[in-house]
């Protein structure tokens, strides 16, 4: 794979695939193989971070015989994400016990980046970079010469994210959420991306859903030239001119050669993404005047997570993967379509004005029967 700027505040060069380490495989044995898989295949940036289970430690062991310094190395941590131990705190002291817990697991004597994990408000944001906030902890740690770079992964608004921009001076690099079907976040990638600051995308596959198979989108990919849709959504990432690289969540070998065969093809044409972006628009809850889950019609008296039934007829109905529709009926740990009683409230309270108790009748004959 061809190197490109991370962004343009720390001169280092990345792949536009690069490893996320949050879903390794649970056999050591295989996790070390896969990830050294990735290495010698050219991806340089690893994203993990102290909440992803075991991820430091099989890195530690991954990251041996030479592999550490053929990589960029960057974990992260948060109190309001998670907390090791009780009295975890947003403090400067807190912050550099956690750096160096991570440097002990990954075994290594130095983080290219410490991230702070998942900046979701104005207020953590502000907990982090107050002073004797978090970043003060990661700032010690650069004194200290434990970590070279710093940054943040986000879910905050574009809005406070735009607002931020001139005053990171601070931040080496940041990870959105950004794929085809979400591209909430474009404008505040495209601001980083002009501060200087290397743009990396989480979630390119839609947290794997766009795997999934749908003949609507199998006919979108191969209109558009792609070769199916999960090549479609890794292209369509990286044609956006600001993103840096992607995050390849890794469970098996195919899931590295895969991602990179997709990223070595040529970005898409101006009218090819617009061609998408006009498909995914069309099928948009939106537009096919479906269930948008603005949640109005919570709570249901019968504890029906109603919203959840809803995803799941859209998923079934409108894209066509059906497979995956009934495991996400499946995965519904509140009570399902079958304990409705068709009192009405919900559909007084629908903006979109929909029958959900028909709704509710179609869930439980195609997700509930023995034949669907």
């Amino acid at each position: 794979m061809n190197l490109r700027d991370f962004g343009k505040r720390n001169g280092l060069k990345v792949a536009p695939v690069s490893i996320g380490a949050m879903r390794l495989p649970r056999d050591v044995t295989d996790a070390v193989k896969l990830v050294r898989h990735a290495i010698d295949s050219g991806m340089r940036y690893i994203d993990t971070s102290r909440g992803y289970g075991e991820s430091e430690f099989v890195l530690s062991r991954a990251l041996k015989d030479s592999y550490r310094e053929k990589v960029i190395l960057s974990t992260k941590c948060s109190p309001w994400i998670m907390k090791v131990k009780q009295d975890d705190e947003t403090t400067a002291e807190s912050t550099l016990h956690r750096i160096k817990e991570s440097i002990l697991r990954l075994g290594v004597d130095y983080l290219d980046y410490y991230q702070i994990w998942n900046i979701d408000s104005r207020e953590h944001y502000e907990q982090a970079t107050n002073p004797g906030g978090m970043l003060d902890g990661v700032r010690q740690a650069q004194k200290e010469g434990l970590v070279k770079r710093t940054g943040f992964t986000t879910h905050d608004s574009v809005e406070n994210l735009l607002s931020y921009m001139d005053e990171i001076d601070w931040c080496d690099i940041i990870l959105f959420t950004y794929n085809a079907f979400n591209t909430e976040y474009a404008p505040a990638i495209e601001a980083a991306h002009t501060k200087g600051i290397g743009t990396i995308v989480m979630n390119p596959m839609g947290g794997g859903n766009l795997a999934e198979e749908s003949p609507v989108l199998s006919k979108l990919a191969a209109d558009c030239g792609a070769d199916s849709m999960p090549d479609l959504a890794i292209r369509y990432v990286l044609s956006n001119p600001d993103v840096d690289t992607i995050l390849c969540g890794m469970t098996k070998l195919s899931d590295v050669d895969n991602t990179i065969a997709s990223a070595e093809k040529p970005s898409f044409s101006s009218d090819q993404i617009s061609t998408i972006n006009a498909k995914i628009k069309e099928l948009s809850r939106e537009n096919v005047g479906f269930c948008t889950q603005c949640k109005y019609c919570m709570p249901c008296p019968q504890g029906i997570n109603i919203p959840a039934v809803m995803n799941a007829i859209y998923e079934y109905r409108f894209l066509g993967r059906k497979e995956y529709a009934k495991k996400l009926y499946g995965w519904i740990k509140e009570a399902k379509a079958g304990s409705c009683t068709k009192c009405g409230q919900c559909e007084e309270k629908c903006t979109q004005h929909l029958k959900i108790m028909n709704e509710m009748v179609f869930a439980v004959a195609t997700f509930e029967t023995k034949e669907s």
